[in-house]
């Protein structure tokens, strides 16, 4: 059943105005109406602002808005529009979003009005994109074609839209570009999540305002040749990428951030240097070592599941500036001595699924998150916690721990894991239990609290000890008392 939207205007006086059944008005500029199959709307003609979103409209005709002529946005999103007549908002010289998402159209609307500057057509069944619907379009800046399936991309027809500040085409079938576009005006290119192998060398050579390029989930298997040198974001996770190459890069003054995790990268060139580089992405490789000197300004280095081993100063010499290090899922067995000497302002480490045997030593005294879960630790030194004076979270779960130090070297502490350890519940130990209580560590509950015993002997024999530790704990605290008494004397 197709259903048309019919709009009546001016059903009513200023004097005496309606607002529709299911629907919301704000004075007379602006409706907004939901779940609709067909409608008479009562609207003066000063209507700007029309939503018509979950409605049940399959069929758009050029009557339905011939009676609002100061439209300036329009959304009819999240329905079942199928069809459009052509030139159906020609008339509509006032108009500057439309936003038609979410529906079923199989081709961009024709004859739209040359003023238009927002177009939102994603989630569509669009295959193509026709020039004769976009040649008059020369005010349009941003373009959304998300999740739609174009399967090729023609540079001409992009170069009709000397304007385009934004494009998204992400989730298509993108497999060819073909040709290099004119968009002197673009800032966002985003193309994520298409089969897109290839690009011409020239592709980029007019986009000087580039500043976010988003080609993440493709099947890149290098750096696409010619990148401006305006970028400031560049997205290539999960493609097939193997090297990080300077040649490829070194243009890039201004890059911020930089994502290339779920690759094939097995290596990253040493003379690489990009001076704005805030984040760097690198996860999820075949990385052998930590690559260093990416840039002084670095602050998050993200080289989770790779293959390194070891980590040494050269290469986080440079890294003045790191806060965010993580290296969880790597084979870390060992760090070079004082190799975080020059990260003083690093605040989270993660250091989870590796082959430490030990926390490393010379940790920075910033650090604020310290994760070593799931490594071979089975002591701990009181010359490696003292200089973390400000750390307030430690995961310690599951390594081979039997016992603990006093951490009265960790003032700051919060919230401590210990889970999935081998504990020796002595009385000593208990004793740190309580010691952390009393200072509001969170801990678990289940830490050094046994189980009740199906032998009677043996729950005897436990409460037995738990009795002696009492004994001995408040023995110590008495002469701890006395000592201090006497000192005092």
């Amino acid at each position: 059943m197709i259903f048309d939207l019919f709009l009546l205007v001016l059903l009513f006086s200023q004097n005496a105005q309606m607002c529709p059944k299911n629907c919301f008005c704000e004075q007379t500029t602006s409706v907004q109406c939901y779940r609709i199959q067909s409608l008479q709307l009562g609207i003066s003609k000063d209507l700007r602002k029309i939503n018509l979103g979950y409605s049940h409209l399959k069929e758009l005709k050029v009557r339905d808005f011939s009676g609002v002529p100061g439209l300036e946005e329009v959304i009819i999103s999240s329905g079942g529009v199928e069809k459009m007549d052509a030139n159906m908002f020609i008339s509509h010289t006032a108009l500057r979003t439309l936003d038609l998402h979410n529906n079923k159209l199989r081709h961009l609307p024709r004859g739209l009005p040359p003023g238009l500057e927002i177009l939102h057509v994603g989630h569509n069944r669009i295959h193509s994109l026709q020039e004769s619907s976009l040649v008059a379009l020369k005010k349009l800046r941003i373009l959304n074609l998300q999740n739609n399936q174009i399967s090729t991309l023609r540079a001409t027809t992009l170069s009709l839209l000397e304007n385009l500040e934004s494009v998204y085409l992400d989730g298509n079938k993108i497999k060819s570009i073909h040709g290099a576009p004119r968009l002197p005006t673009l800032n966002i290119l985003s193309m994520g999540s298409n089969s897109i192998s290839s690009i011409p060398s020239a592709f980029f050579s007019s986009m000087h305002l580039l500043k976010t390029l988003d080609l993440s989930s493709n099947h890149l298997t290098k750096i696409p040749h010619g990148l401006p040198q305006s970028l400031i974001h560049l997205n290539l996770d999960r493609n097939q990428i193997r090297s990080l190459r300077n040649r490829d890069m070194s243009q890039m003054h201004d890059l911020v951030s930089l994502c290339v995790s779920f690759n094939k990268l097995i290596s990253v060139d040493r003379s690489l240097r990009l001076p704005s580089l805030s984040v760097c992405e690198l996860a999820g490789n075949q990385l052998r070592e930590l690559p260093g000197s990416l840039g002084s300004k670095l602050e998050k280095l993200d080289c989770r599941q790779n293959n390194i081993q070891e980590v040494t100063y050269q290469q986080l010499a440079g890294m003045n500036q790191l806060k965010h290090l993580f290296l969880e899922n790597n084979t870390i067995r060992n760090f070079e001595a004082g190799a975080f000497r020059n990260c003083m302002r690093l605040s989270n480490l993660a250091l989870e699924q590796n082959l430490l045997s030990a926390i490393p030593y010379g940790l920075p005294e910033t650090l604020v998150r310290l994760d070593l879960k799931e490594n071979n630790i089975d002591t701990i030194h009181k010359r490696e916690l003292r200089p973390l004076r400000r750390l307030q979270v430690l995961n310690l779960r599951n390594n081979k721990l039997s016992t603990l130090p006093a951490l009265k070297l960790l003032p700051q502490l919060k919230v401590l894991y210990l889970d999935g350890n081998p504990w020796q519940c002595s009385c000593e130990l208990l004793k740190r239990k309580k010691t952390l209580l009393a200072k509001h560590v969170e801990i678990s509950p289940d830490f050094c609290r046994e189980p009740v015993h199906a032998s009677l002997e043996e729950w005897r024999a436990y409460l037995l000890a738990q009795d002696t530790c009492e004994r001995q704990t408040k023995n110590l605290l008495l002469e701890s008392k006395a000592e201090h008494k006497d000192n005092e004397e």
